[in-house]
């Protein structure tokens, strides 16, 4: 079995992985979906029999239809080599049409926002659970605490905490299926509601019941991270875990349908019917085991958001900022800029909402683009699989109705909040295209030329004496994909902008692969002894450490007696002494000197601008810093031409 795939086997561990790192957004669902249904009662906030039948129907429905046949039974087929993911699903398809980039940035920006507010409705929604203990208690200083604290740990990784998240996770759903039955059997009569009709007289005779679906959907907010951990759990581990924690989630939403049943025509009066199953012996002690979840919840979504963004700066819609890998354990990545974005939009979400009530107008509306734009994907990969035709269609149809209904339903909470996350999405749309537009036009405007004619300049450049040595190696980072081709502005810096003499001239090219995990080199000599070639096959999910990567592959090349990398320096060479290496990065700025539609400009202007606040590409491809020359050279896009200069005596 493959190294990187023997923890997707299904076992009693993977089954543990799973519960501890998937379910914790869909699996703290329970804390708020009955509160924010009922808000939508025909009296806001007074138990409604009627409601609650209906709603607890569009739950289970909910979960059965969106959850259970749509991701775990269909959508984890769509695999990429063991990965999953929107971004992994458009490697798959990307090659069908270039519209779909522009699908994958609208789901993964959603994604990204729904990540903003995961983390303060999760943590406050069992925070305020203290208020039936001590009604005074100010809940916003203790929220912010904990979402502070949980970002601060990001940066020394979360291997060893992150072991007991399956037992714990555990704990929680074992507490919410004990809770739900207990309350069952006393009010047997809920059972009612796993009629689909319940579900249907909610939505068509109830006043208003069909905006009572942006509520209903919390229930299945998580279900797109269940795709997403596929390449950390395994198709297996995740169907088999789903059937335990779907089990519990139902039976806790019916425990609190018979709670709410047998207050009919009562006030809610600030009680959460979450909550309000539990015996008063036991509150406290749920409240905590309730709060961990939270926090177990959020860093699902945080080590989510960091895996995304490093995915999508693989696929160049976003900046090659820094990422770090804080521990040995696979997967685990830490982005600071990120942790630093999310952690202040985490703050500012709490101190605009202050309670988990407001919250939820913000929530959902972003997730139901994800899950539209996933269903679009989807419907590709399968006509490229050849699936039957109509059963393409039938797919589509049944899940652009769904999502469809879910997506008009949330847009009641606009005004209400919803706003929040779809500007968060925006923004995010917008760093997106503006990365990836760039990339495309920095691409058509570099010009290759052909390396063949330069090899005898670089020998005679090499051999002059009366040029300091600039190096014993010099690596050049070059984006051509052909191995007969370099940049101009290569040639440009070697011979004229200061001309750097080396012993031999190294030039390394990174090729990211559709594929997750490909680690692959190929080496062309251009020159014997004098310049190379290396291109580096990456997979999108490999950790670009160029640095490291180099370096073996020079030992090999040693080995095979393919190099001599000794330094040519008589003194130093009599002692056999490795020579220097030292890396060059051209960083392309925007010239002056330029004219270009409109458009364009604006792209390539919001590029350089964003781009002046993040670090250098060479922090990104993990070179040494001690020794890498950052050159900045101009992107001179459209020269002006027919100057009006007059010269004068």
């Amino acid at each position: 079995m493959d190294a990187k795939h023997k923890h997707t086997a299904v076992s009693t561990a993977g089954l543990l992985i799973a519960l501890g790192i998937i379910y914790g957004d869909i699996g703290t669902s329970p804390l708020y979906v009955m509160s924010a249904i009922l808000k939508g009662a025909k009296v806001p906030d007074v138990i409604d029999r009627d409601l609650v039948l209906g709603a607890i129907s569009c739950v289970l429905w909910t979960l059965t239809l969106q959850t259970t046949i749509k991701y775990v039974l269909l959508t984890l087929n769509a695999d990429n080599n063991g990965e999953g993911g929107i971004f992994s699903l458009y490697t798959l398809v990307r090659r069908r049409g270039a519209w779909l980039s522009a699908v994958a940035i609208i789901g993964g920006s959603a994604l990204l926002a729904d990540g903003v507010i995961t983390p303060p409705i999760s943590v406050s929604s069992a925070i305020e659970g203290l208020r039936a203990i001590y009604p005074n208690i100010p809940t916003v200083p203790i929220v912010i605490g904990i979402i502070a604290g949980l970002f601060l740990v990001q940066s020394f990784g979360t291997q060893i905490i992150g072991k007991a998240f399956g037992p714990i996770m555990f704990i929680w759903f074992s507490m919410l299926g004990t809770l739900g039955v207990l309350w069952i059997a006393q009010n047997p009569v809920i059972l009612k509601a796993a009629n689909p009709y319940y579900a249907y007289e909610l939505l068509t005779q109830y006043p208003r019941g069909f905006w009572l679906l942006g509520s209903v959907f919390l229930c299945t907010t998580g279900a797109e991270a269940l795709y997403s951990d596929l390449g950390h759990c395994g198709k297996g581990n995740i169907r088999i875990s789903w059937m335990f924690v779907k089990t519990t989630l139902i039976l806790n939403y019916f425990g609190q349908g018979a709670w709410l049943l047998s207050h009919v025509n009562q006030p809610l009066a600030g009680r959460n019917p979450f909550y309000a199953l539990m015996p008063s012996w036991f509150l406290l002690i749920g409240i905590i085991i309730a709060t961990v979840a939270a926090i177990i919840a959020s860093q699902a979504l945080i080590t989510g958001s960091f895996t995304l963004v490093a995915e999508a700066i693989r696929l160049n819609m976003w900046p090659k900022v820094k990422l770090n890998y804080p521990t040995d354990v696979k997967g685990q990545l830490y982005v600071p800029s990120m942790n630093r974005l999310l952690l202040l939009g985490c703050i500012g979400i709490v101190l605009y909402f202050r309670e988990s009530a407001n919250m939820d107008a913000a929530y959902g509306l972003a997730i139901t683009l994800t899950m539209l734009m996933t269903t679009i994907l989807l419907t590709v990969w399968l006509r490229a699989r050849r699936v039957p035709l109509p059963i393409v269609v039938l797919f589509a149809l049944t899940y652009a109705i769904i999502e469809g209904s879910f997506l008009i339903a949330n847009l009641v909470k606009f005004p209400h909040g919803g706003w929040v996350s779809l500007a968060i999405g925006t923004v995010l749309v917008g760093v997106m295209y503006t990365w990836l537009r760039a990339y495309f036009i920095k691409k058509r405007l570099t010009e290759f030329v052909k390396i063949e004619p330069y090899m005898e300049a670089l020998k005679q450049l090499s051999d002059d004496d009366s040029i300091p040595k600039y190096s014993t190696h010099l690596v050049f980072m070059t984006s051509a994909e052909r191995a007969s081709e370099i940049e101009s502005k290569i040639i440009y810096s070697i011979f004229q902008k200061r001309p750097k003499r080396a012993d031999i001239y190294w030039f390394v090219h990174v090729d990211t692969t559709d594929e997750p995990y490909t680690m692959e080199y190929k080496v062309v000599e251009l020159a014997p002894d004098d310049a190379f070639r290396i291109t580096f096959r990456l997979g999108f999910r490999v950790e670009q450490r160029i640095n490291l990567y180099f370096r073996k592959v020079v030992e090999d090349l040693v080995r095979n007696k393919e190099v001599d990398i000794t330094s040519r320096y008589e003194s130093l060479s009599r002692q056999h002494v490795t020579g220097d290496f030292r890396f060059v990065v051209l960083e392309k700025f925007l010239s002056v000197e330029n004219e270009f539609p409109v458009v364009e400009k604006l792209v390539m202007q919001a590029y350089f601008y964003i781009k002046q606040f993040i670090a250098s590409e060479d922090k990104y491809f993990g070179l040494d810093t001690s020794s890498v020359k950052v050159e900045k050279v101009p992107l001179v896009i459209t020269p002006v031409r027919d100057v009006a200069l007059k010269r004068v005596s």
